[in-house]
């Protein structure tokens, strides 16, 4: 529902009810660009945890994800302690781990493929791999994606990352380099993420969006989503159901 007004909120205003209130400007509500973390985001885990089941480290990974998440870590080197712990995990566990983990998120595609449908830009970007993201930008339409690199060898993990490593900074750094290279700047943007690690370009976008996230991130977001799937960013942008794809 899109309620027209000026002037304040009443205070309290549907406080206590499970839906999602947002106020977002009138003037150029429908945004160029739609940057998007990949990770409790899009899909419905966080990929590393994943992959650290199947090495049986499960408990020590999720722990870092959760505090680096907070923004209590360096996500840098958060990362690296993680992978680290991957060390000697089969590569064949990656496509294990893609079939039968990894989902989207409700509205995801819709999302994606209506701001591509709209000529929008959309870009995946994220602090997790490159492994997972090509695969779930095809499965969702994203026409660009970012992300890590896990070095293998000899069909292994070897417990590294290559470099260098794409973090908070390095997303703001796409949102701006794709800003350049589309013709927009970060007021025409839309971002979305859940973690601190999403902060810089959901603080940079003119409108930064924070689905089901921590507090770090909540705290700096123009609009968030607890209850709402992620056409809600449709909606915020005033996209009737009618345009969806």
């Amino acid at each position: 529902m899109e309620i027209a007004f000026s002037g304040d909120v009443p205070a309290g205003f549907l406080a206590g009810t499970p839906v999602d209130v947002n106020i977002v400007p009138a003037t150029n509500r429908r945004k160029k660009l739609l940057i998007a973390d990949m990770d409790s985001t899009i899909i419905n885990v966080e990929c590393i945890d994943e992959l650290a089941d199947f090495a049986g480290v499960k408990d020590q990974v999720a722990e870092i994800t959760e505090r680096s998440m907070r923004g209590e870590l360096n996500f840098e080197e958060s990362i690296n302690q993680r992978v680290a712990l991957l060390a000697g995990l089969p590569e064949s566990a990656l496509e294990q781990c893609y079939v039968e983990r990894i989902k989207l998120n409700a509205g995801a595609k819709t999302l994606v493929q209506t701001m591509n449908k709209l000529g929008a830009m959309t870009a995946l970007v994220s602090g997790g791999f490159i492994f997972f993201t090509s695969r779930v930008a095809s499965d969702t339409g994203f026409q660009i994606n970012q992300a890590n690199t896990l070095i293998v060898e000899n069909g292994t993990l070897t417990g590294k990352v290559g470099m260098p490593i794409l973090g908070q900074e390095a997303k703001l750094e796409s949102l701006n380099a794709l800003c350049g290279s589309n013709g927009c700047t970060p007021a025409d943007v839309v971002a979305v993420g859940d973690g601190a690690n999403d902060r810089s370009m959901v603080e940079a976008a003119g409108l930064g969006v924070a689905y089901h996230a921590k507090q770090a991130l909540a705290d700096v977001a123009d609009a968030r989503l607890y209850h709402s799937d992620l056409t809600a960013l449709l909606a915020l942008q005033g996209i009737a159901e009618s345009e969806y794809a």
